[in-house]
């Protein structure tokens, strides 16, 4: 079983390819998606569109966690961030994937234990959880490989949570 877990942005896109299965899960991909700054728009997501669809059709993915997208003081970074965010969703949907979004607070209480973790805090975690020799660079595949943690970690209680609550209307 394969989880993503895609930090969004236009200019880095931070991804994790998990590989779960009955023992620890292990990182089989992971990195960061480019996008030139100098070009238009749609051409940028486009570009990212396609490596995240290249990404996915290597890596058929069961799960992908996306960091939910939060005011940020920057409007401008806050919408390439929406948008790339976008078009990370709407492949995974195509791709029959399960997409779930999770906030930072909910990635760091899941990872170490603590909401208010720092970003250091967060990429010793990443390490050990995942037995690496050194923090994932840049921090944004780090923030990607916290998020498909962080799913992997909630996943069976929100599955139990939904069959309760079926159970519950009938």
């Amino acid at each position: 079983m394969f989880v993503f877990g895609i930090d969004p942005g236009l200019s880095r896109c931070g991804y994790c390819v998990l590989e779960a299965g009955a023992g620890a899960p292990s990182a089989r991909a992971l990195g960061v998606l480019m996008t030139d700054r100098d070009r238009p728009l749609p051409e940028r997501l486009a570009e990212l569109r396609r490596e995240v669809r290249a990404l996915f059709q290597e890596f058929p993915p069961d799960a992908v966690a996306v960091e939910q997208v939060f005011f940020q003081v920057n409007v401008r970074t806050a919408m390439s961030v929406g948008q790339a965010s976008g078009v990370v969703m709407v492949e995974a949907q195509d791709m029959g994937a399960q997409v779930v979004q999770y906030t930072p607070s909910q990635v760091k209480s899941a990872v170490a234990g603590w909401g208010g973790a720092d970003k250091s805090q967060i990429q010793r975690m990443v390490v050990t959880l995942l037995g690496l020799s050194e923090p994932p660079n840049p921090p944004d595949a780090a923030d990607a490989a916290a998020l498909a943690l962080c799913h992997l970690a909630v996943e069976p209680t929100r599955r139990r949570v939904a069959a309760a609550t079926r159970e519950g209307t009938r």
